[in-house]
C-alpha cells in the first residue's frame, strides 16, 4: 500500500482555481482590470477573457453591492440562512425574523408598485390635460359649413 492512501491532507486547488477565487473575492473591478490588461497585451486574449467572464457569469458573483444582483443571489443566501444552528431558541427566533422580513419586503414591494401606478396615472392625467388645453387653444381652421376637405382640381 502507498503511504499516500492514509493521509488526511485535503486536496489543494490548482493555481488556476486559486487565481479565479482570488479575483472573485475582489469583485468585478478585478475582472475588468484583467480584461483591459489582456486587451492591451493581446487583443485576442482580451476577447477570450471577456468571453470567459460572460460565459461563467463572473460579474454576478458579487451579491452585496447591487440590488438587482442581490435578487439573483437571494436563493443561494437563503439556503445558508436556513441552516439550523443547533440552538432551538435561536433557530425559532431566526425563522420568525426571516418570515417577518419577507412579509415586510412583500409589503414594501406592493407599496412601490402602488407608488409607480399613482405616478404613472398622474403623468397620464397631466398629459391629457395638456392635450385638452392645446386642442382648446387651437383655432378651428376649417371654413364654416364644410365637413370634408376640398378635393384637388385637375
Amino acid at each position: 500500500m502507498s503511504a499516500y492512501a492514509y493521509t488526511d491532507v485535503p486536496a489543494r486547488p490548482g493555481w488556476i482555481a486559486r487565481t479565479l477565487n482570488w479575483l472573485d473575492e475582489r469583485g468585478p473591478i478585478s475582472w475588468i482590470v484583467v480584461m483591459i490588461g489582456a486587451f492591451i497585451f493581446a487583443g485576442p486574449l482580451g476577447l477570450l477573457v471577456l468571453g470567459f467572464i460572460l460565459i461563467t457569469g463572473r460579474f454576478g458573483r458579487g451579491c452585496r453591492r447591487n440590488a438587482e444582483r442581490f435578487a439573483a443571489c437571494a436563493p443561494r443566501m437563503h439556503f445558508h440562512a436556513s441552516r439550523p444552528t443547533g440552538n432551538r431558541a435561536f433557530d425559532a427566533y431566526k425563522a420568525d425574523t426571516l418570515a417577518r422580513l419577507e412579509r415586510e419586503q412583500d409589503a414594501f414591494e406592493a407599496f412601490l408598485a402602488r407608488l409607480r401606478e399613482a405616478r404613472d396615472k398622474a403623468e397620464f392625467d397631466q398629459y391629457m390635460d395638456e392635450r385638452a388645453r392645446a386642442a382648446a387653444a387651437m383655432p378651428d381652421t376649417a371654413p364654416a359649413g364644410t365637413d370634408a376637405p376640398e378635393a384637388p382640381r385637375s
